[in-house]
């Protein structure tokens, strides 16, 4: 390798999905997140590609967030090879404790799910890691502090910073021989009632940015009066409320602001609430121990994180499908591609009556986007499902910076950084965002594309 800094971008480029950044330096390799790629076929299938370099040559991950876009591909990575350190912050190790054995236990039940039915082209299905490879990588993650300085090979050194994304979310400044690469990671929203505003950078000679809603702007709609407004129509037609929500950040989002409306009385005090999602209630207990990187009280977190009943056996989730009595059910995935939801969509898609709500990004190609897009049945477990059921989305819980918020939070910095490189959105929403720095702000940017590389000065 050579001893001139080389960045390559191995994922999220052109793509919202599969966080990876690779820095070599004086003959060693730094990746910045190790995610998975989700969402339409030709994605995934990137997920059993082999890694663009060997694991094993890979020196040291740092992760931005536990988001399994930015994380998943941690389990994969040690199983091929990688024996080096990950450097998270607290709780996105805690949060990661959650969501990469809740990845492998899904992948291993999907496979088994599959071949049992025989209703995969591969013979067997295999699983793209599994529970103990997820063990192993939860073993390599190392937390900091805020703030802290985390030594890195190269004669590199980096800190996190609080993004407000999610709980633990960090945005990365590496400083390397010479330069200093800050990542952004994912942004989170200015305003926010529960997590703490993104942390204003002052310099970076590159910078590595987000686009997820590089061409949006949320909402100004007041996400309680749209969450009110669904529910009620919903109830007074003896409908439910499925919410597919991610269990990390989102999930929690919800039941704060389903909270609210409960002590306000403008949802009946006794309409049942389920969170059916084990993952989403253990990072409920997460968030409880972390209330530093949050806006609530104790007291607050408690009661808001506590208005919905936790489900937790198969058994439980399968009775809400049973029960005709109008509810909500918050459950995983967000995206409607996985987990308990899916069996949940199977029963209230058929039916009027009933709602089907999303709170937020959709990636091309889940079930999410196809129902957001009018399409009049989904597949499920191998059946067409067809969607008769009201589907909306609340698009101002997203946990996302919009393209605003992302011009906001790169006012912070002193001086132009010499070159911008856009990653994590789709092509559209990353020409977007290319076009308003550059039009904007002045400043020298692009948007990148899979295994693109460049020369750091």
């Amino acid at each position: 390798m050579s001893n001139r800094p080389m960045l390559r971008f191995l994922g999220a480029a052109g793509t919202v999905t599969g966080s990876r950044h690779l820095l070599e330096i004086g003959g060693r390799r730094i990746l910045l997140d190790c995610g998975l790629f989700q969402g339409v076929k030709p994605l995934r299938l990137r997920n059993w590609a082999p890694f663009q370099v060997p694991p094993a040559d890979i020196d040291a991950v740092v992760l931005s967030h536990a988001h399994l876009d930015h994380s998943g591909y941690l389990p994969r990575l040690v199983r091929d090879g990688f024996r080096g350190p990950v450097h998270c912050s607290h709780a996105t190790l805690d949060l990661c404790r959650l969501l990469l054995l809740d990845s492998a236990h899904l992948q291993e039940a999907d496979a088994d799910y599959l071949n049992r039915h025989n209703l995969s082209s591969h013979k067997p299905a295999l699983p793209l890691y599994t529970v103990a490879d997820a063990q192993r990588a939860i073993a390599t993650l190392h937390p900091y502090a805020f703030d802290s300085t985390i030594e890195l090979p190269g004669g590199c050194h980096a800190r996190l910073h609080r993004a407000g994304h999610i709980l633990g979310a960090a945005i990365v400044e590496l400083e390397y021989p010479g330069g200093r690469l800050v990542f952004s990671g994912d942004l989170g929203r200015y305003g926010d009632p529960l997590m703490l505003e993104p942390r204003s950078i002052a310099q970076a000679d590159y910078l590595v940015i987000e686009s997820t809603y590089g061409n949006r702007v949320h909402g100004k709609e007041s996400a309680l009066e749209a969450l009110q407004t669904i529910i009620m129509r919903t109830v007074r037609r003896g409908g439910t409320v499925v919410i597919p929500s991610f269990a990390v950040g989102r999930a929690q989002s919800l039941l704060f602001h389903l909270w609210q409306l409960k002590q306000a009385g403008r949802i009946p005090g006794d309409l049942p609430i389920f969170l059916d999602s084990p993952m989403a209630s253990g990072a409920v207990d997460v968030y409880l121990r972390h209330l530093a990187d949050q806006r609530l009280t104790r007291a607050e977190a408690r009661a808001a994180l506590g208005v919905a009943t936790c489900v937790t056996e198969v058994e439980q989730s399968k009775a809400l499908d049973a029960s005709p009595t109008p509810k909500i059910i918050v459950s995983a995935s967000g995206m409607a591609t996985g987990g308990r939801v899916i069996h949940h969509l199977k029963r209230y898609l058929p039916d009027p009556r009933n709602a089907v709500l999303f709170a937020g990004f959709q990636a091309m190609g889940t079930r999410g986007a196809a129902m957001l897009d009018g399409a009049p049945s989904v597949k499920i477990h191998g059946n067409y499902i067809p969607v008769r059921a009201e589907v909306d989305n609340l698009s101002m819980l997203s946990a996302h910076a919009d393209a605003d918020e992302i011009l906001r939070w790169l006012g912070g910095f002193e001086r132009p950084p010499r070159e911008t490189f856009i990653v994590h959105g789709e092509p559209g929403a990353a020409d977007a965002l290319r076009l308003r720095i550059k039009d904007e702000l002045g400043w020298r940017c692009r948007a990148m594309e899979q295994n693109d590389s460049v020369a750091l000065a």
